[in-house]
């Protein structure tokens, strides 16, 4: 499920004149790829500009984006001098490729690129917008009470619940929401829930909303108290004489001529805001910060021999740079400063050899920070030939440092990401724990990805998917790891590259949820986009 849909309009300044006796008649051609698949298609065109060096086209391009994948673009300007739809009949005028993260993660999601591919020639530059596409991403939060039900348990009151649908165009009705059950009360006062709105109507404010009324049984054969309908319109007046409603069974009524109805339902309050996503984060400024740290243990084995996880071959990445290409390409269009701090832990370092877990790989412990992901491989593969795997496996105190600094920008401006790669033998469990229930106060999230053929459960329950994880009863208030297991992608062969980009969309894929649920918790809003 794509996390959103964005719209680019596209638009060039100071392109190439390639007509004679008047401007060139711009035409724009997007060319995607299928992630993992280096082949470009045709992905559409822009209308034609006549006589024009600087075109704002009209026609726009509308994408699924998502977070995890990254979205390689090319555009192609052709100067169009015939109808044929035949690009080979018009002059070329120069291209730009980027990837969709790119343009999304620039300042106010624009981007400009100076288009290239003529040999000796500037051909202009390009400039790239990037909207996401409203699709009503507004959330209602409603609170329903109800007076006098149908009492409907032989021993004590009832324990009423309610169920919402939503009504289809073709008269048949969708659940949408179950309330919590109050037990044992004919007058119960149910929670304020939140619900999308889309959810409810769908868009569309008179539709139709149909609510039942049960009575719980544990058996699972809840007895039906009665229904009524209103509309997200009526329902949007808020608390008045309007949002009481008479509950009504219509067997009931058929049968009794003096039945009224079997209660009523109240809504105590309404309320809506528009939900934020990633995106509104992203363009309002929010930087990913990227952290990695890399385990130097013994387990690995020693890297002069092929069987070690961290062999240097002069053929092909190892695991250990395989996944954090995979990783770092993609979050890389997100960080402004392409400054990535970069950490060993579990070897013996120089001078003196002694056992560090937060060891720079650049050697510079005042700033860890290598430029680009290239940055980071060079350094990991000059650490391999300076330090001596060591032990034990200790992932507190890299997830500490990120820690100390995720803690001194708690705005919103900043979240922090520690990608830890590791063949998953941990030592330290209490006090990771004890780490990971910290951090989750904090604008971080955290990655490991195991590599190695070892058994993973202490890292399946880091991850805490299935159960949230918790350090001397305390809870962790968000789920703020992602695990995943690299043997699972490792294909070799051509299919490589498909491998990695499904590496890279299993790791990412809770990111945008993670930071989003830092910001509800905190009540920051995305700042606006900068003008």
């Amino acid at each position: 499920v794509p996390a959103t849909r964005v719209e680019l309009t596209v638009s060039c300044r100071q392109l190439l004149d390639r007509d004679t006796f008047s401007k060139s008649d711009p035409l724009c051609v997007l060319y995607t790829q299928r992630p993992g698949s280096h082949q470009w298609r045709e992905f559409g065109r822009t209308e034609v500009i006549d006589n024009s060096l600087n075109p704002d086209f009209l026609r726009k391009f509308i994408l699924d984006y998502c977070f995890e994948e990254r979205q390689n673009l090319r555009f192609d300007l052709y100067d169009v001098d015939s109808k044929s739809p035949d690009l080979s009949k018009h002059d070329f005028l120069g291209q730009a490729f980027c990837t969709l993260g790119e343009i999304v993660g620039s300042a106010g999601s624009r981007l400009e690129k100076p288009l290239t591919g003529i040999p000796g020639k500037k051909c202009g530059t390009i400039i790239l917008l990037a909207e996401e596409l409203g699709n009503c991403r507004d959330v209602a939060t409603l609170q329903f009470c109800a007076n006098k039900l149908d009492k409907k348990d032989f021993f004590g009151k009832s324990d009423p619940f309610m169920v919402f649908y939503r009504s289809n165009e073709d008269g048949t009705f969708t659940i949408c929401h179950k309330t919590e059950v109050v037990r044992n009360t004919l007058n119960p006062v149910w929670a304020a829930f939140a619900i999308p709105v889309r959810a409810l109507c769908n868009g569309d404010h008179d539709r139709a909303i149909k609510v039942e009324v049960y009575d719980w049984d544990r058996d699972g054969s809840h007895d039906f108290i009665g229904e009524f309908t209103t509309s997200y319109r009526e329902l949007a007046r808020g608390q008045s004489h309007f949002n009481v409603y008479e509950v009504v069974n219509p067997r009931k009524k058929m049968k009794k001529k003096k039945y009224l109805n079997s209660g009523t339902v109240t809504l105590l309050s309404f309320a809506v805001e528009a939900e934020h996503t990633f995106l509104d984060y992203i363009r309002g400024g929010t930087q990913l910060n990227f952290t990695v740290a890399i385990d130097f243990t013994a387990s690995n084995g020693n890297p002069s021999q092929p069987t070690s996880l961290h062999y240097l071959s002069p053929f092909q990445l190892n695991a250990y740079s395989l996944a954090l290409r995979a990783v770092g390409d993609i979050i890389q269009d997100y960080d402004s400063d392409k400054m990535f701090p970069a950490l060993g832990f579990g070897a013996k370092v120089p001078p003196d050899g002694h056992v560090s877990h937060e060891f720079p790989l650049n050697g510079d412990a005042s700033n860890p920070a290598c430029r680009g992901i290239a940055g980071v491989l060079e350094a990991y593969q000059r650490s391999l030939r300076r330090v001596q795997l060591y032990g034990p496996t200790n992932f507190a105190p890299v997830v500490n440092h990120v820690a100390r600094s995720a803690a001194t920008v708690l705005d919103g401006s900043q979240y922090f990401v520690l990608l830890i790669i590791t063949d998953g033998v941990i030592s330290d469990m209490a006090q990771t724990k004890e780490a990971i229930v910290n951090a989750a106060k904090l604008p971080m999230s955290i990655i490991i990805v195991g590599v190695g053929q070892a058994e993973f459960d202490a890292m399946v329950e880091l991850d805490g998917d299935d159960i949230r994880i918790s350090s001397r009863g305390k809870v962790a208030e968000r789920d703020i790891v992602q695990f995943v297991p690299f043997r699972d992608y490792m294909s070799g062969g051509p299919g490589a590259g498909l491998s990695m980009a499904g590496l890279a969309r299993e790791v990412l894929a809770e990111i945008p949820d993670q930071l989003l649920s830092y910001m509800k918790a905190r009540g920051i809003k995305p700042l606006p986009v900068p003008p």
